[in-house]
């Protein structure tokens, strides 16, 4: 990595730490901060997530690792919920670098996707619809509530995207380094149990 695109991982770290902002946007506006607008020089989602576990370990360890555990619960709990859709978490959540400021992101692989809608409607809850690029390059609905989090005493964002139950054949490959980017309530309930 070189020296401008590690400058842009630290300050991105930062502020994906302390907003909550997605990894591409962080990217951008740190380019912009440190007058780096080349686009070479913007460092790939890893190495930005080497320097948010960088981040985290030098400015938030007595806090982080609490509020990562309350936003697992709480989706294992929602996941339980969801069953019938096999849903699979994502995001700073399942990775691992989320805080209070993160949302929970959820996938859902449905057989019809319409049924998860008709299913949260049946359960007389709220949500909006929006939609984000899916897996086979076309847009797919996102459902969006918020929702509460006892252990943090506070509203956490939740975002059930609908996904064809055929994506889910290539959803679990791990990456490089052996990570998988989602992964299903059994995955969750022993990651939970390892940092007891």
């Amino acid at each position: 990595m070189s020296q401008a695109s590690a400058e842009i991982a630290a300050t991105a770290a930062r502020i994906v730490v302390e907003e909550g902002m997605e990894y591409g946007p962080a990217k951008r506006r740190a380019a912009k901060q440190l007058g780096l607008t080349g686009r070479g020089d913007l460092p790939d989602n890893a190495e930005v997530e080497e320097s948010v576990f960088e981040y985290l370990a030098l400015f938030c360890a007595d806090t982080q690792p609490a509020e990562l555990r309350a936003l697992r619960e709480l989706a294992a709990v929602w996941m339980a919920r969801l069953a019938e859709f096999r849903p699979h978490l994502a995001g700073a959540v399942w990775r691992g670098t989320a805080t209070r400021l993160n949302d929970i992101h959820l996938q859902l692989y449905c057989d019809d996707s319409k049924s998860a809608e008709i299913a949260m409607l049946n359960q007389g809850l709220e949500y909006d619809v929006g939609s984000v690029p899916g897996p086979r390059g076309h847009t797919v609905d996102r459902l969006s509530m918020t929702i509460p989090c006892p252990a943090l005493n506070e509203p956490i964002g939740l975002h059930l995207t609908i996904l064809d139950a055929d994506d889910l054949r290539g959803a679990l490959k791990p990456d490089a380094r052996g990570r998988t980017e989602r992964g299903d309530l059994a995955a969750l309930t022993k990651l939970l149990a390892s940092t007891d």
